[in-house]
């Protein structure tokens, strides 16, 4: 490590090149792969007073002097600790309506966008992979593009990461942000003249307060602990700085990353809570039509690994409470997923080995509407059978897949099953609401 500083340092500094082989050196072995120079190359600008290295902001001190080599170790064991999972993938774009986000002057990553632009105006990513002028432009210390995936569906491309780095560079946005923030009210602070106040009060104001240090992490986001319980979408996305308040809360779903918008229930209008991006991708069900959707992998997630926390967010809403039941698409794909797991039918695994694997794909398409249960039908099928042999599965009236779901909730979830029903409609909105679907998968933007 050449430019690496170990004795004579002033306040634990080291240079900016010596922070880069620093940071290189311990995320060798990261399963987020991290750049060589992430402190020094675009749009890592040390002159704004900070660099993001992973989901940490590190101070830099006195503009390109230096910076903390206990935060460049501490950002780099935060890298190290994030687990990536290959085949749990989040959708990034290309979306139609992207995501809104507040302006903020000086805010450079906004990593969403930045990928959208390089990868629409410059060719995708094999232009990516050559570069620019020998090196790339990253995304806080990290080579995302060694990550990226890239589907094309007929005429339609769309681009994935994993989980872990979408959920660390949400983390990284909102570290940023936070930073900035403080940086902008530090300033107002500074631009505002003294008044002249009797000695006694200049004690009082200057002795207990608070103040922001820009000089370390920005303040974690706090838990939610229900505060929006009860209220109704429609009403709370229209109040000023709601947006602003969001990101104020951790994720109510994985409790680790900063929430980026208010999930709520289609069917009934109330909020849920305040989520990251990527718990709300992952609830979000995949929808073909309005009434279809593909039963993807991401439901192991929801109904077998982490299913108690799953369906204690889903009952927040006090509609899907009364009830004991699920929206209409979260109750089709729970029917197809697991009370019509053994109907499914299996193959002779094609690579030779001695098991077998599910046949197909699961979709799950209903008629009807949650507000008319006698009439609605749920149709559970195969798609992409490798003979051609299979289609319906079954028909399930919506009654019996509700009744279905209260029996396996009381064995599965009994603290969430105490707390429902019975079917109360006290307090509920008296206009029905039809069935909402996101048919595109597009819109992120407080979903």
């Amino acid at each position: 490590m050449s430019e690496r500083v170990i004795s004579g340092r002033k306040g634990g500094l080291i240079t900016l090149g010596a922070a880069d082989a620093l940071w290189a050196e311990l995320t060798t072995d990261s399963a987020v792969p991290a750049v060589s120079a992430a402190l020094t190359w675009s749009p890592a600008d040390a002159r704004a007073g900070y660099v993001l290295l992973g989901a940490r902001v590190v101070a830099a001190s006195g503009g390109q002097r230096g910076v903390s080599e206990v935060e460049v170790r501490r950002a780099a064991a935060e890298l190290n600790a994030v687990e990536v999972e290959g085949g749990d993938l989040v959708r990034i774009g290309p979306f139609r309506g992207a995501p809104a986000q507040e302006h903020m002057e000086g805010m450079p990553l906004r990593w969403r966008q930045r990928i959208a632009r390089e990868l629409q105006e410059r060719g995708g990513p094999g232009w990516a992979a050559r570069g620019d002028g020998g090196r790339l432009r990253h995304l806080a210390g990290i080579d995302w593009r060694r990550l990226l995936v890239e589907r094309t569906d007929g005429h339609t491309r769309t681009w994935w990461l994993p989980r872990g780095v979408v959920r660390l560079l949400d983390a990284a946005e909102h570290a940023e942000r936070q930073w900035l923030h403080a940086a902008r009210a530090g300033r107002e602070r500074a631009a505002v003249p003294e008044q002249p106040s009797r000695p006694g009060r200049a004690r009082a104001a200057g002795g207990g307060g608070k103040t922001t240090s820009l000089e370390g992490p920005a303040a974690p986001p706090r838990s939610y602990t229900g505060e929006l319980q009860g209220q109704l979408y429609s009403v709370l996305s229209r109040k000023p700085n709601m947006s602003r308040k969001v990101a104020g809360w951790a994720c109510a779903v994985c409790r680790t990353a900063p929430a980026a918008v208010l999930d709520h229930c289609h069917e009934h209008g109330y909020v849920r809570a305040p989520v990251c991006h990527s718990c709300n991708t992952l609830e979000r069900p995949d929808h073909l039509y309005s009434n279809d959707i593909r039963v993807a992998d991401h439901y192991t997630h929801l109904f077998d690994t982490r299913v108690g926390d799953w369906l204690r967010h889903w009952h927040r809403c006090p509609g899907c409470r009364a009830r004991t039941t699920l929206p209409l698409p979260h109750l089709a794909a729970w029917t197809a997923y697991i009370a019509c797991r053994p109907l499914r039918p299996t193959h002779r695994d094609a690579r030779g080995s001695r098991g077998r694997k599910p046949c197909g794909v699961l979709r799950v398409s209903w008629t009807g509407s949650h507000h008319a249960p006698r009439s609605c039908l749920l149709m559970v099928a195969v798609d992409f059978c490798p003979s051609g042999e299979h289609r319906v599965l079954a028909r399930v009236p919506y009654r019996e897949a509700a009744e279905r779901f209260g029996s396996w909730l009381a064995e599965t979830a009994p603290a969430v099953a105490a707390a429902a029903g019975p079917d109360r409609l006290d307090g509920l909105p008296t206009r029905s609401r039809p069935v909402i679907a996101d048919t595109s998968g597009e819109g992120l933007a407080l979903f």
